[in-house]
């Protein structure tokens, strides 16, 4: 969670940097550092869900993985 939290920080500082420094504007590098780091959670939902979508053949459901067994035969 800690990592996800710095993540978040570090994409809303390049996003209030880039547009800070290409308007000189701190309310614009502001509301941008906001908005545009929610927009694209919402987006990465829905890019995920097509993914999931696309990676599964139609008609088929996909299995529940199983734990991987190693068995070890007397020699």
């Amino acid at each position: 969670m800690l990592k996800t939290f710095t993540f978040a920080l570090v994409h809303m500082s390049v996003a209030f940097s880039v547009v800070y420094l290409m308007t000189g504007d701190l309310l614009a590098g502001g509301v941008v550092a906001l908005i545009e780091p929610a927009c694209n959670t919402v987006a990465y939902h829905f890019h995920e869900k097509a993914w999931a979508t696309f990676r599964q053949p139609r008609g088929l459901q996909q299995e529940p993985s199983r734990p991987l067994t190693v068995t070890c035969c007397p020699v």
